[in-house]
């Protein structure tokens, strides 16, 4: 640690838990999938008005925060706000919306889901995904053998337009955003359930990192920025956008809990390797050892199928360190949980590394 460094179990004092899980459900009750995050984003810079901090977004749309600090290198936080989601690719004759996929999930994990459309007017329209055979009055034993896929599900408009004329008459058209909802919900034993934990958990940490760091007499040995990404879903969100003075990158996203894997729902998790390989030793080296100095409960994992905006960073020739951490979250890309002891372990383990000197 630096001479003049701020001491995180101080810090950690600050950290609002509550607060942090507000946060959270307010930005899942604001669609943002992935390209169409312009309200998300305006939620966090109103947010952020208040603190103080600079900030600006990308041409691309990503948004970046500094917290000013002293004369060490300077390193970044990367989380993104952008969601799983859909897209109009298809006007029905009888009125319902053939759909096209806006990041990687299985269709079966959307059938049912409350869906807001956008039209390239401006207005919002609700609906429902639903698949072509959805009575088992009328299709009976046909429906338990459909398969769920693009072909299968469309999107049911809560609209009296029983015609593809009439859903034109809408302001409907082909490539009009559609928003799966959240329905976020907080219960008494601290879990926060909702789609789109993946990964408005990790902005909603971000966040309140940024207040304790700004709430503290000491700055940070180094500026610390903030990078919320807006194409995460897509592959290529921090592909572009990640301040050219970086030397650590530390990535925020959902740690993916299931059978065979470590991670927690109650923990934070440091994902050694995903299926674009390893990340830095060095600062995956740092972070088990300002867990263990902290008491912060670590898990360590790899995953088969996930990348994250560090592995796009790189990807896109980033020459820094990066590392992955993040709060377990079960049912990835379905209907999510996650635990507050995530998301405050999470938090408590970024705002360690973001007061000490980097590895």
């Amino acid at each position: 640690m630096m001479p003049d460094a701020i001491a995180p179990d101080a810090i950690a004092r600050d950290l609002d838990a509550d607060a942090l899980v507000d946060d959270l459900v307010r930005l899942l009750e604001v669609p943002s999938p992935t390209g169409f995050t312009e309200d998300a984003v305006a939620l966090l810079e109103s947010w952020l008005r208040p603190l103080g901090v600079p900030f600006a977004r990308t041409p691309k749309g990503a948004l970046v925060w500094t917290v000013r600090g002293g004369p060490a290198p300077a390193r970044t936080m990367a989380c993104h706000v952008d969601t799983l989601g859909a897209m109009v690719a298809e006007i029905k004759r009888d009125g319902r919306l053939r759909l096209t996929a806006l990041g990687g999930y299985d269709w079966t994990t959307v059938e049912g889901a409350e869906c807001r459309l956008t039209t390239y007017g401006g207005r919002h329209l609700t609906g429902t995904v639903v698949n072509v055979k959805q009575s088992t009055h009328v299709h009976g034993p046909a429906l338990r053998d459909l398969k769920r896929d693009a072909s299968s599900l469309e999107l049911r408009l809560d609209a009296e337009a029983w015609d593809a004329e009439a859903v034109r008459a809408l302001g409907v058209g082909v490539g009009d955003p559609v928003a799966f909802l959240s329905a976020p919900r907080v219960t008494e034993s601290g879990f926060v359930k909702g789609r789109h934990l993946d990964n408005k958990a990790s902005v909603a940490v971000c966040l309140a990192v940024t207040r304790s760091l700004v709430a503290a007499e000491t700055p940070p040995p180094g500026d610390v920025h903030v990078f919320v990404s807006n194409y995460e879903e897509v592959g290529h969100g921090a592909a572009a956008g990640i301040p050219a003075e970086t030397e650590e990158l530390l990535c925020l996203d959902m740690a993916a809990v299931g059978r065979g894997q470590a991670s927690r729902e109650d923990a934070v998790t440091l994902c050694i390797k995903d299926s674009t390989g390893p990340y830095d030793p060095v600062m995956n080296r740092a972070l088990r050892q300002l867990a263990q100095s902290e008491g912060i409960e670590l898990e360590t994992d790899v995953y088969p199928y996930y990348g994250s905006d560090a592995s796009a960073a790189w990807r896109a020739g980033g020459g820094w360190r990066a590392a992955l951490i993040g709060p377990g979250v079960d049912a990835s890309h379905a209907y999510e949980r996650t635990h507050r002891k995530a998301l405050e372990a999470t938090a408590r383990l970024a705002l360690a590394w973001a007061v000490n000197a980097p590895a």
